[in-house]
């Protein structure tokens, strides 16, 4: 039974990036899993159009750095389109602009850059935090089964819980501090976890690899910004843009560390900063959105 579970998300998180084309360089993508908020998640449109763009590159480029707009909130209902646009071809670096579509109308614009292998004497990367082996940590399934089992958790969060355990999302996460992982005061805007796609990927084109990391790199990235602000009650959350940036070759099957920090937020948004590291020590990827935060507390504006 064990193998064949684990067959079935293998499946799910190759599926939830492949995409049907419908003509050259134009593209059509299905969704495999809804966020509670009923709005399409986002690190999947990312990593769509990552898709998109890679299959309009030679083999022997690979993705260096992408950087998103969304515009519009996805509709999980219809399918996306993904249209590509060969800004630039060059010997050494590539663009690539992508346009998802939904009812005629943009929900995110992105430009990926792919470059040629190049040799170089300049290297260096800041240093790994040290933090327990996730062979130490629960699973987040696991935290939430134990975090429900506390009579003195408040309703809405056994609820938000509940709904959150429900979902069969294709990652993943082992959070490094638990108890403050659910806790209901204010901390640091910062988290660390160990994250990775389920399944078996295997060694395939590292642009796979890329573009799962790309989907994995949105979960729970914004939220980083509301931990010092447990007292309110979030009435929105949405990203506004992610930005991406790929060192080093990676397994994204593999488990990866995941650093997360808010160094600011105000005027109704959040920035956070995020970095990917093999589980060796070396970072494989630098992330960095922004999203928009309202409260329920708050009078009433306009919309996104």
């Amino acid at each position: 039974m064990a193998g064949a579970e684990e067959d079935l998300r293998s499946v799910l998180v190759t599926s939830v990036l492949n995409l049907e084309q419908l003509d050259v360089d134009l593209f059509r993508g299905r969704h495999y899993w809804v966020p509670v908020t009923q709005r399409l998640f986002g690190g999947q449109i990312v990593g769509q159009a990552l898709v998109a763009a890679a299959k309009a590159v030679s083999e022997d480029v690979h993705v260096h750095s992408l950087h998103c707009y969304f515009v519009r909130a996805g509709d999980p209902t219809v399918p996306v389109l993904y249209q590509v646009e060969r800004t630039r071809t060059g010997r050494s670096f590539s663009v690539r602009s992508v346009k998802a579509i939904q009812h005629g109308m943009p929900i995110l614009t992105c430009q990926a850059s792919f470059q040629a292998a190049q040799p170089s004497p300049i290297q260096h990367q800041f240093h790994m935090p040290e933090v327990p082996l996730p062979e130490e940590l629960l699973t987040q399934e696991e935290l939430i089964h134990k975090y429900l089992q506390d009579p003195n958790l408040l309703e809405r969060y056994r609820q938000g819980l509940t709904k959150m355990l429900a979902q069969e999302v294709p990652i993943e996460m082992k959070p490094v501090n638990p108890p403050d992982f659910y806790h209901r005061d204010q901390q640091e805007p910062k988290q660390l976890f160990w994250v990775r796609a389920r399944g078996h990927i295997g060694e395939c084109d590292m642009k796979l690899h890329c573009c799962v990391a790309a989907y994995i790199s949105d979960y729970a990235f914004l939220a980083t910004s509301l931990l010092p602000h447990r007292h309110h009650q979030v009435g929105f959350l949405a990203s506004l843009d992610h930005s991406l940036w790929f060192h080093a070759p990676f397994r994204a099957d593999h488990w990866m560390l995941y650093e997360c920090e808010s160094p600011w937020a105000g005027g109704c948004r959040g920035l956070v900063q995020g970095r990917l590291w093999r589980s060796d020590g070396v970072l494989a990827a630098t992330c960095a959105q922004e999203g928009v935060i309202r409260v329920k507390d708050q009078p009433a504006t306009s919309k996104l």
